[in-house]
């Protein structure tokens, strides 16, 4: 034997000895020697891994890389060594390669074309390759925008007619990181944790977010903004990426809540220093129930109107009447409780508008009747109206 020959049997012993790898695993190593017919790599430590030197030419047959080059490959094999192949890890894979990675259940890297009927046209080398809209991603309602020209790892799932006929899997290999992640991820996911994750679909009552492992959470509508949001979908998106704060987090369901609003600043921590009762600052009505009227006074900052504060008409659940969703004008403030963050106001009648512009002030009977009531329970105290807000206050939930 040579001196060469004993350098490269040397070298193919520590191969053996290399520290374990996951067939499939893309890996990053140094090229430490070239032999007539395989590379050594250096991939990290003591240990080496083995290239077939055609993995390293170009179509012309010259070599592309030199001792010192660092390439990425992807492992094979881990039986009596590592053995790496740099064209699957870079789509340029064979007829041949192909059927290895599909019966070894080996990914494969392929550029996403266009969007075809029931799926993605895919490239993998220089063959063509069929991916279901179910198999590209497992995150739910994205689009072809979202994957068109984008390069990925797949599993081939079918392989026919000589690799003419490929179908393949992007969600089989997501699945699989998640399993793997899955524990890992769930230790840091405590009450309170800040996180960044992926929003997996958008609900009428909030969104899912992903956040690693194939665990989600659950962003309640609510929890979105300090103002009110009538459309989830108004703020996320499927596939956006966005940071959430943990807020609870149910051992016994795994049930996770998720709060946006928690990162932002709160608009109640300045409200002391700028309310006060008897003040009277503009609003706009949001939503009307039963016993009163939702009022924004600001983004974050809402208060209620009681059905006593506004005009009667002369029936029961008159007041409504007068008034209505998108309604403007001033708010006094009659009640102020900074500790509940509640706010009771009473609409001030000179300015009122309604959404579409139209004078949405009562007419005189109204407002004498309105003025003479207010008289009478003014009598009695201030308090007397301050109290039925506050009964109107106490049972809500923020």
């Amino acid at each position: 034997m040579t001196e060469p020959e004993e350098d490269f049997a040397a070298m193919f012993e520590a191969s053996l000895q290399a520290r374990r790898f996951e067939r499939g695993e893309t890996i990053e190593g140094t090229i430490v020697a070239i032999g007539p017919e395989v590379a050594f790599v250096n991939v990290g430590g003591k240990g080496e891994a083995q290239i077939d030197l055609a993995e390293l030419k170009d179509d012309d047959g010259v070599l592309e890389v030199a001792v010192g080059d660092r390439i990425q490959a992807m492992v094979v094999s881990t039986d009596g060594g590592l053995t790496l192949s740099r064209k699957l890890a870079r789509g340029g894979a064979t007829d041949r390669q192909l059927e290895d990675a599909f019966r070894a259940g080996l990914p494969v890297e392929g550029k996403v074309e266009r969007a075809v009927k029931g799926g993605y046209e895919v490239r993998i080398a220089r063959s063509r390759a069929f991916c279901p809209f179910s198999q590209i991603d497992i995150i739910r309602n994205t689009t072809a925008a979202d994957h068109e020209g984008h390069v990925y790892a797949f599993r081939i799932l079918e392989y026919k007619e000589g690799g003419r006929n490929l179908i393949v899997s992007r969600r089989a290999l997501q699945e699989e990181e998640q399993k793997a992640r899955a524990e890992e991820v769930r230790q840091t996911i405590v009450a309170g944790a800040v996180l960044t994750g992926r929003v997996a679909s958008v609900v009428d009552f909030g969104a899912f977010v992903d956040l690693g492992g194939g665990i989600q959470g659950l962003l309640h509508i609510s929890e979105m903004g300090w103002s009110r949001v009538a459309d989830a979908a108004e703020v996320v998106t499927p596939g956006q990426e966005i940071t959430v704060k943990v807020l609870r987090v149910d051992e016994d369901t795994k049930r996770i809540a998720l709060g946006l609003k928690q990162l932002l600043d709160d608009p109640w921590a300045t409200v002391p220093t700028r309310y006060e009762v008897g003040q009277v600052r503009p609003g706009r009505i949001t939503r009307l129930a039963q016993f009163g009227a939702f009022v924004e006074l600001e983004p974050g900052i809402e208060a209620l109107a009681h059905a006593s504060t506004f005009p009667p008409t002369g029936r029961a659940g008159g007041w409504s009447k007068s008034v209505a969703v998108g309604t403007t004008g001033g708010f006094e403030i009659l009640v102020l409780d900074l500790e509940k963050k509640r706010i009771g106001v009473a609409l001030v009648m000179e300015g009122v508008a309604r959404q579409d512009g139209t004078a949405a002030v009562p007419g005189d009977d109204d407002v004498r009747d309105y003025q003479a009531r207010t008289d009478v329970e003014s009598a009695g105290g201030f308090g007397s109206l301050a109290e039925k807000l506050r009964g109107a206050l106490e049972p809500r939930e923020k």
